[in-house]
């Protein structure tokens, strides 16, 4: 059976700490090496693996080609306009097209349907790099980082200023996978999808919503926010949610509320002074950029995993 990482809602717990552990042995072993030296165990050796990029990047690009070249095989990058998905040939001919072709596809995409019917018709394993709808990438990323810092993260309070976006919805999944409590401080418009919320509840994490920031993040051990805009937002668009997320804004003020020994996490890119102050995102809590590097090892960890290497 074709072994893919779609979401984490899709995988067992024990399926997704395993991957960390392995993600974090891997990284401790490049110690001191030049970025392009190969791993010790060069397991991508012979294979290609299709990087499509509907939605343009800088780290799910970088992060994926490093890590499959340290890995010891061949990143094959494919823009959106190189394939037209869903424009000009069917998803379900493409998938089966790179299938014959490569080892396994990365696809970062809008909407979740695109990745699906990708998933369906492919013969290999297909890694979810983001849609609109969620980026269990990073989120595996997030994790490894707090736990690097931390230790364990089950039983921790993560708090989420802002909205309730793709980023999000895939910490919701992660609270229920790894178990740490989860806080969404934000505006009541720009709410969390209700069935991400539904399925929490269901799998027993339900999420709290404190529309207070200075009361949401009071006692949390990680506080976490995203870009407020999108380069695809209309200009009144832009206007409305800046004027909605002003509030959620994370400055060293509401990062006092947290634990002294908090972190502060940011996927990036960010707008700075928008989301979050410089001072917090170049201050002591942050890991912003161990955070964006791991996205690399975590990688790595998602590629042995879905080829069972």
């Amino acid at each position: 059976m074709t072994r893919h990482f779609l979401d984490l809602d899709r995988i067992e717990a024990g399926e997704l700490h395993a991957i960390l552990r392995r993600s974090a042995e891997m990284k401790a072993a490049r110690q001191g090496r030049p970025r392009g030296a190969p791993d010790d165990d060069p397991c991508l050796a012979g294979r290609v693996v299709a990087l499509i990029f509907e939605k343009p990047s800088t780290r799910t690009r970088v992060s994926f080609e490093v890590g499959i070249r340290q890995l010891g095989g061949e990143p094959l990058v494919l823009a959106g306009r190189d394939l037209q998905l869903g424009h000009g040939e069917a998803i379900s001919d493409t998938a089966r097209v790179l299938s014959r072709y490569v080892d396994a596809i990365m696809i970062r995409t809008f909407e979740r349907a695109a990745l699906e019917e990708l998933a369906a018709h492919a013969t290999v394993p297909v890694i979810n790099g983001l849609t609109n709808q969620s980026h269990p990438c990073q989120i595996m990323a997030d994790v490894m980082t707090y736990q690097e810092h931390r230790g364990p993260i089950a039983g921790r309070k993560v708090v989420w200023a802002g909205d309730g976006n793709n980023v999000f919805n895939s910490f919701v999944h992660a609270a229920a996978r790894f178990g740490f409590d989860l806080t969404f401080s934000g505006p009541e418009t720009l709410d969390p999808d209700p069935a991400v919320l539904a399925w929490a509840e269901a799998e027993g994490a339900p999420v709290r919503i404190e529309r207070d920031p200075a009361r949401a993040v009071a006692g949390a051990d990680l506080v976490v926010t995203d870009a407020w805009l999108s380069m695809h937002d209309p200009q009144e668009a832009r206007e409305r949610r800046h004027n909605q997320l002003q509030p959620y804004r994370v400055d060293a003020a509401l990062m006092a509320r947290a634990k002294p020994d908090a972190l502060f996490m940011h996927c990036l890119p960010a707008h700075r002074g928008e989301e979050a102050t410089d001072e917090v995102m170049d201050g002591p809590h942050s890991v912003i950029f161990d955070e964006a590097e791991n996205r690399l090892h975590a990688q790595k960890g998602i590629l042995r995993w879905c080829l069972g290497l």
